[in-house]
């Protein structure tokens, strides 16, 4: 199985984890500062920033998109309960 890198820049902490993974499931495990209110995707609450490797990242759906757009969010900004790091590194910081 693929592997992906990812780095949380907020409390300088880098992972490995199986392709497929979501964000939102690695930061909750290792106590980064990105929180969440409903895992969904329709709240924008797990809004990130993604510092380096946004191209490692799955495309954001419509929902996702959406959101994102609603919430004015910039180009690197993604929602890490949609996210999924696809392989490569991936670097993160809560927006």
């Amino acid at each position: 199985m693929a592997k992906a890198t990812i780095t949380f820049e907020d409390i300088n902490v880098t992972v490995t984890v199986p392709a497929g993974t979501r964000l939102i499931e690695i930061s909750e495990k290792v106590g980064a500062g990105i929180t969440y209110g409903c895992r969904e995707g329709d709240c924008g609450t797990c809004m990130m920033f993604v510092t380096a490797g946004i191209e490692n990242l799955s495309e954001p759906s419509v929902l996702e998109d959406k959101i994102l757009r609603e919430h004015f969010a910039g180009k690197q900004d993604r929602l890490a309960c949609q996210a999924q790091v696809l392989g490569g590194a991936v670097t993160v910081r809560p927006a």
